[in-house]
């Protein structure tokens, strides 16, 4: 997951008063627990291919795929685009990479 540090460089353009601060603060609170709900989505679909063999197992690789997928639209969205560090830290293997974007 991206530091707050990170996420708070969004805030770095001079604001005009205390008003657009608070709001620019609120934006990047949102951005943040947006981009965590999508991390959690992406290690539970992730860990369910992990876990799955067999029957079914196409369904549960195209559900990695697009919650993975998810996860780094919105990371780039906030210009976190370190792409090998993310498949490096949450594992994310091969055969998701391959089907990412694809319908």
């Amino acid at each position: 997951m991206p530091s707050r540090e990170m996420l708070f460089n969004l805030l770095k353009r001079p604001t005009s008063d205390g008003a657009e601060a608070a709001f620019r603060h609120e934006i990047v609170e949102e951005q943040a627990a947006a981009l965590g709900r999508m991390g959690r989505k992406a290690e539970a679909a992730l860990a369910a291919l992990r876990a799955h063999e067999g029957e079914g197992r196409a369904q549960v690789l195209k559900a990695a795929a697009d919650a993975v997928w998810c996860f780094l639209v919105q990371r780039e969205v906030l210009g976190l685009r370190d792409r090998a560090a993310i498949v490096a830290q949450y594992d994310i293997p091969r055969e998701v990479m391959v089907r990412l974007g694809a319908k």
